[in-house]
């Protein structure tokens, strides 16, 4: 019995009075109409299923570009990604993490069945994968120990004990370039990373100020700083056993200033093992070991945070002021586009504050002077200049986390006179996405009295925890 409409139509037809098999002849005809009927609908159906799906084309081209085809971002992929999740309670304060950058609206509807090609790579904005970075970080906020030496909490050890101690007055303007420095001890003394138990620590930290030591007229000279930080690491191998476990390779001293390069070269294991935190971080240094070393950025003190210039607001393509005697490269650049009117390029003082050149300016240059680190990098990135950076072989600060490709531009030494050229080739959207991660990267280029969030203390200890010694101590 057929049960469909049809069916409800038979029962309203008398039963044949005739033998069962044989059938009236308008039956004969409901019959034939029905399966023509099921029939055209059918050759309909197929048609529109080949005609319309996205994986199939016209001409039964089966070979799928899936660099073409946008598929609907998992927002949702793992929910302990969430910027919600809270940290175990520490003196860490996770505000907020960078905000992942906006997804594109999926323009192709996927088949439930079809796993959409994961874009994770292509979606971390500024970062090489947000997600992945992330998920370590939270374990060395849960896990990661620094034990510092006593020198840095008690004044009474020896007569040069202030070397020791944390900055009494750290965002003192004359501080300068060497602000990094002091707020790196600052911030651990104040962090939840650090340990009063040296057996559970994964790293220690020699606490000595270069800078302090530069500016003491007992120490002062390079040779005398190399000489007082010898003297003192013998010491600590003395006094503690915490250095011979490892051979000086689960230890870390932090420095920005230029004579620090110099610090560690009348002690063997203290310049081959331990970890330099440096903002000094070039290649052709000699005593900073890639890999091994971390890249401090350099940072000035500032108290205030002015909203940004806006895009459009900024005029100039171009803004450098800096000293040039010092430097081949800088001389050069003047020589070559001193006189351009696109770019305000000065050497000296400028006809207006060094600021305002960041505010009002597309693209600010980072040209190695003396040293290969400069401030400018930072200041930069804190005025929401895009930074043009004109260093070669230069260990960028966090780039295992960074992707500096996103919001600055890299130029070789060799290739100033293309600077104008290589900047207007970039097209107004291509800068206004370097502009929108600029804004994004800003946060991991400040430091506060109490570390929180992904700021430099953090970014910076992150560096550490990816070189922790695997030489414990046993309980």
């Amino acid at each position: 019995m057929i049960v469909s409409e049809e069916g409800e139509e038979e029962e309203r037809c008398p039963k044949p009075k005739q033998h069962q098999y044989s059938r009236p002849p308008s039956l004969h005809l409901c019959l034939l109409l029905f399966t023509v009927l099921v029939v055209a609908l059918f050759i309909v159906t197929i048609s529109s299923l080949l005609t319309s799906s996205p994986y199939i084309d016209s001409t039964h081209n089966f070979d799928l570009h899936f660099s073409e085809i946008k598929f609907p971002p998992e927002r949702n992929r793992n929910p302990t990604l969430s910027h919600s999740t809270t940290f175990p309670p520490s003196s860490f304060t996770a505000d907020l993490a960078p905000p992942l950058p906006p997804l594109p609206q999926a323009v192709i509807k996927s088949k439930p069945n079809i796993k959409a090609v994961d874009t994770t790579m292509e979606e971390s904005g500024p970062y090489h994968n947000w997600q992945l970075f992330v998920e370590d970080f939270k374990e060395m906020m849960r896990n990661f120990k620094i034990y510092v030496y006593p020198d840095a909490t008690n004044q009474t050890q020896s007569q040069f004990g202030p070397i020791f101690l944390p900055h009494q007055n750290p965002f003192d303007p004359k501080l300068g370039n060497y602000f990094s420095e002091h707020m790196f001890k600052l911030s651990l003394l104040q962090s939840s990373l650090l340990t009063l138990h040296p057996q559970q620590a994964h790293l220690f930290f020699l606490p000595f100020s270069i800078n302090l030591l530069r500016n003491d007229p007992r120490v002062h000279s390079e040779a005398s700083i190399s000489e007082f930080v010898s003297q003192y690491i013998t010491r600590i191998r003395s006094d503690f056993t915490f250095w011979n476990a490892s051979a000086g390779a689960n230890h870390f001293y932090v420095c920005c200033h230029s004579v620090g390069r110099e610090a560690a070269s009348k002690f063997l294991d203290l310049r081959n093992n331990a970890i330099q935190v440096t903002c000094a971080s070039s290649y052709f240094q000699r005593y900073y070991v890639t890999h091994k070393d971390v890249a401090l950025p350099q940072v000035w003190p500032r108290s205030n945070d002015q909203p940004l210039t806006p895009p459009d607001a900024r005029h100039k393509l171009v803004y450098f002021s800096g000293r040039i005697q010092n430097s081949r490269i800088r001389q050069e650049l003047i020589a070559v586009w001193g006189n351009d009117s696109y770019m305000d390029i000065f050497f000296g003082s400028t006809p207006f504050p060094y600021e305002e050149g960041f505010r009002r300016s597309k693209y600010c240059l980072h040209v190695k002077g003396y040293e290969v680190n400069t401030a400018r990098v930072s200041d930069s990135i804190h005025y929401g200049c895009i930074p043009v950076i004109i260093s070669n072989y230069y260990d960028l600060p966090f780039a295992n986390v960074l992707n500096w490709s996103k919001f600055s531009v890299i130029i070789n030494q060799g290739e100033i006179a293309f600077i104008k050229k290589r900047l207007l080739s970039i097209t107004r959207q291509t800068y206004l996405d370097m502009y929108q991660n600029l804004c994004q990267v800003r946060k991991h280029f400040l430091w506060h009295k109490t570390p929180r969030g992904f700021d430099s203390f953090h970014m910076t200890a992150y560096q550490l925890w990816l070189r922790r010694s695997t030489h414990r101590l046993s309980h």
